[in-house]
C-alpha cells in the first residue's frame, strides 16, 4: 500500500511537470529576487517581467 502511494506522487509530478506548471507555487517575481511595482520600473530597478496582479517585477541594479 506504501508503494501505491509512493507511486502516485511520482505520477502527480510528472502531470504537472508535462503540464508546465511548478510544483512549488510561488511568486515568480520573488524567485528572481524581484519586487512588484506599479507602473514601469524606475532606477536603480530594471524590468525582469510582469506580476500576477499585472504591475512590473523589478530587480535592483547591482554593479559588481
Amino acid at each position: 500500500m506504501r508503494i501505491l502511494y509512493q507511486l502516485l506522487v511520482i505520477l502527480f509530478l510528472m502531470l504537472q511537470g508535462a503540464a508546465g506548471q511548478p510544483f512549488i507555487p510561488g511568486d515568480p517575481c520573488e524567485a528572481q529576487n524581484g519586487r512588484c511595482f506599479p507602473g514601469i520600473c524606475r532606477r536603480p530597478y530594471y524590468w525582469v517581467g510582469t506580476c500576477q496582479n499585472g504591475f512590473s517585477c523589478c530587480r535592483r541594479y547591482v554593479e559588481t
